[in-house]
């Protein structure tokens, strides 16, 4: 029988588990109470608040303009939601990297006022101090490597990262730091599935992937993408299972013809 239909609540050692079974780990991103709800219910392992909220709810180009208290507000909208799944937060640009005690003094805050369960930090040998300070605080944390958007000026595109020997070398050298640090997990973003499944087999950690091919230990979408919400956004990587933009689009309009032909509200619809 598999760990997903047994558990009752899922934890970093629930998703160690899974890894050790071969079962695959599902993840998706929340933002909002009401989804979040849906997908507890419906059996998602874990629900990533992620910084793309910035993009996804708030209309920015990139993730940096979000702020801590935008990302404690979204993850206490998910994390009252939640019964099952195990919560994760990004914490966001500027509120970690500059050194360990700032790091410290954010992951505090987010813990105690959000909700969350664990927290996930983009980088590696550049943020170990951090991930140590954090986990001897009795902070989980997981880790995000590969294409990391917090860095997408230095990146300067979004195009898939370590198809390069030697960055392909220096990711696997990162996940292996970031394990020994102590991360329940890492966050793997668009790279070669060939290097996933390398880093996959060759830390003991539960790797979840997005864009990083089939051979890690689990996946994880933005909901939006996944959902059909966002049109304009098609990546390689992503499979969507709805089409919510035309059927919403659709949905409103009709709203909109009832109204204007004053057949809403109708006789069933008033007191």
């Amino acid at each position: 029988m598999s760990v997903h239909t047994t558990i009752k609540k899922v934890t970093s050692k629930t998703l160690q588990d899974m890894k050790s079974r071969g079962e695959k780990i599902s993840m998706l991103t929340a933002y909002d109470y009401s989804m979040a709800r849906i997908f507890d219910d419906a059996g998602i392992d874990a629900i990533l608040v992620g910084d793309s909220a910035a993009n996804v709810m708030a209309g920015f180009e990139t993730t940096l303009p979000i702020t801590l208290d935008h990302m404690i507000y979204h993850t206490q909208s998910v994390a009252r939601a939640v019964k099952r799944s195990m919560v994760i937060a990004d914490l966001p640009f500027g509120t970690y990297q500059g050194d360990s005690k700032q790091a410290l003094a954010s992951a505090v805050r987010m813990m105690k006022e959000s909700g969350a369960h664990a927290l996930k930090l983009e980088g590696g040998a550049e943020i170990t101090d951090a991930v140590k300070r954090l986990i001897n605080t009795g902070i989980p944390v997981m880790g995000h490597l590969g294409l990391t958007p917090q860095s997408i000026y230095k990146f300067g595109s979004y195009e898939v990262r370590a198809k390069e020997a030697q960055e392909a070398a220096t990711l696997l050298e990162n996940a292996l730091l970031l394990e020994e640090a102590g991360c329940f997990a890492i966050t793997l973003e668009k790279i070669p599935a060939a290097l996933g499944k390398e880093v996959a087999s060759k830390l003991h950690i539960p790797v979840i992937g997005i864009g990083a091919g089939r051979y890690v230990d689990g996946q994880v979408l933005v909901m939006h993408d996944m959902l059909g919400i966002s049109k304009d956004f098609a990546p390689r990587f992503l499979r969507r299972y709805l089409h919510l933009y035309e059927e919403i689009k659709n949905a409103t309009a009709n709203y909109i013809t009832d109204i204007k032909k004053q057949d809403f509200p109708g006789d069933r619809e008033q007191y």
